[in-house]
């Protein structure tokens, strides 16, 4: 049985671990607040808050509902906009209509939840950090203008308000970005109630939430799903009325460790718990800009490392990224694992060297050295919330102006993530010149198979992924770079 709260009312169910939450909300439960827009988690009409208890703190997040299934909801609080009511608009509510950020009010619901969630969860009210905390939601009315001036009303009267803020500003014994930000949330819910944003059931949600049991879900079905933020897309028709194998809180295939010159990431890993790793930070300075190109908060909050590797996309922006830095998959049957690397595991579009019931448990990658510089480059028709046309990564290692060693990756321009082995051999060796870079996009030219599609010609990708190879070494390297050899 899949027990959960939703709102304030404690929910017991029998149905089908793979049945969407959003239908559940709307049509089991009556309630109509969460709407279905694109049921592709790109407009967040339907988001929703999701709760859940991790080491006893209670974390709060924005979800797409459509691409959420009920299974992975137990134990959890689920909150629609239903479950805000005060008993009169709280002052969000109440700045949207003032701003006139309404119109036709079908969007409404989602963004007045993505700015609910950025209450909870944000260190500081920053308003710019305000409207992107809005990045997952599209208003088809184009009322934009007057949404942002909501949100930058009542972001600049909260950060004005000592009381919510005065966790934010005692950080001495923050740990992680993820670690703060649960224990940020417990501190800022009182407050919130204080202020008229959330309702008083809130204040005791942690205790309510703690006596519900976890149990085992039983699978019938041979289908393993993770965050699901593309298969309930191409597939929820084959498996909304399934028993699914849910496995993106499966402590196993969790967690981001460095050990042994070597960083290791669960499969489970969503991209925002990347994002947000202290470690990664370590290295990646730039992870948080790297990943905001990769979709909303809301699908970054569920969309896992291994689904996006055995999506088997040519463009996966996380398959392309470890392609990149040349990592080995951990692979597990039954408790039997076996290693391959990444650039080995992919055969022809969508197949890949996976044997049935055999699990992605982790992947890890040589810790970067002190010579070596990673750049991660992605084109699409826009900048965010997008599939890429050609997305690139590169780890490159400097030894004396003389490249050590190289590996690059590119997407969109064969049937498969592709692995730039050739160029690699050609370069390692080589001086830091534009004249090298050159002759090794040549060298690209004739490795790659791009086709024309609706993302570009053939002739256009090989072009712009030649311009991505010369924008890595430009971004790295912006005064190594010599004319000639």
């Amino acid at each position: 049985m899949i027990s959960f709260i939703l709102n304030n009312d404690l929910i017991e169910t029998n149905m089908p671990t793979g049945t969407v939450l959003l239908d559940f909300i709307r049509d089991r439960q009556n309630l109509k607040g969460t709407k279905e827009g694109c049921r592709e988690g790109d407009c967040g009409a339907c988001l929703i808050l999701f709760g859940q208890l991790k080491k006893s703190v209670l974390e709060y997040k924005p979800i797409n509902s459509c691409l959420l299934p009920l299974g992975d909801v137990h134990g959890c609080h689920i909150v629609t906009i239903e479950g805000i009511d005060t008993g009169n608009p709280n002052p969000l509510q109440q700045a949207f209509v003032d701003e006139g950020a309404t119109q036709c009010g079908y969007c409404t619901p989602g963004f007045i939840m993505a700015e609910m969630a950025f209450l909870l969860c944000s260190k500081d009210f920053d308003p710019q950090k305000a409207i992107a905390a809005m990045d997952g939601n599209i208003c088809r009315c184009t009322g934009y203008q007057s949404i942002k001036r909501a949100v930058e009303k009542i972001s600049t009267e909260l950060s004005e308000n000592k009381g919510i803020l005065r966790f934010a500003q005692n950080d001495r014994h923050r740990t992680s970005v993820s670690s703060v930000t649960s224990e940020f949330q417990n501190d800022r819910i009182k407050p919130l109630i204080q202020e008229g944003y959330l309702p008083d059931y809130f204040a005791d949600m942690s205790d309510r939430l703690s006596k519900i049991k976890p149990v085992p879900i039983l699978k019938e079905e041979n289908i393993f799903v993770a965050g699901g933020t593309d298969l309930f897309v191409q597939k929820e028709p084959q498996i909304s009325d399934k028993n699914l194998g849910l496995i993106l809180n499966t402590s196993r295939l969790k967690g981001i460790e460095e050990k042994k010159g070597n960083i290791y990431l669960g499969a489970s890993s969503t991209v925002t718990e990347i994002s947000e790793s202290k470690i990664i930070r370590k290295y990646f300075p730039k992870i948080e800009s790297f990943l905001k190109l990769h979709s909303s908060a809301p699908i970054r909050n569920r969309a896992t490392l291994g689904g996006n590797i055995v999506n088997a996309s040519p463009i996966g922006d996380m398959t392309l990224f470890l392609l990149g830095l040349d990592a080995t998959l951990v692979l597990d049957l039954n408790g039997q694992t076996r290693e391959i690397a990444i650039k080995s595991f992919y055969k022809d579009y969508k197949k890949f060297d996976l044997k049935n019931d055999e699990l992605i448990k982790s992947v890890y990658f040589k810790t970067p050295s002190k010579n070596g510089h990673f750049n991660f480059e992605k084109v699409s028709r826009r900048t965010y919330l997008d599939i890429a046309s050609v997305t690139s990564a590169a780890l490159v290692e400097v030894e004396d102006n003389l490249i050590s060693d190289i590996h690059i990756s590119a997407g969109g321009v064969a049937p498969y993530p592709f692995y730039l082995s050739e160029t690699r051999s050609y370069l390692i060796g080589k001086t830091l010149s534009v004249e090298n870079i050159k002759n090794a996009i040549k060298i690209t030219m004739n490795e790659i198979a791009p086709i024309s599609d609706m993302r570009g010609s053939a002739e256009y990708k090989s072009l712009l992924l030649g311009q991505l190879i010369l924008a890595h070494f430009a971004v790295l390297f912006p005064t190594k770079l010599i004319l000639t050899n």
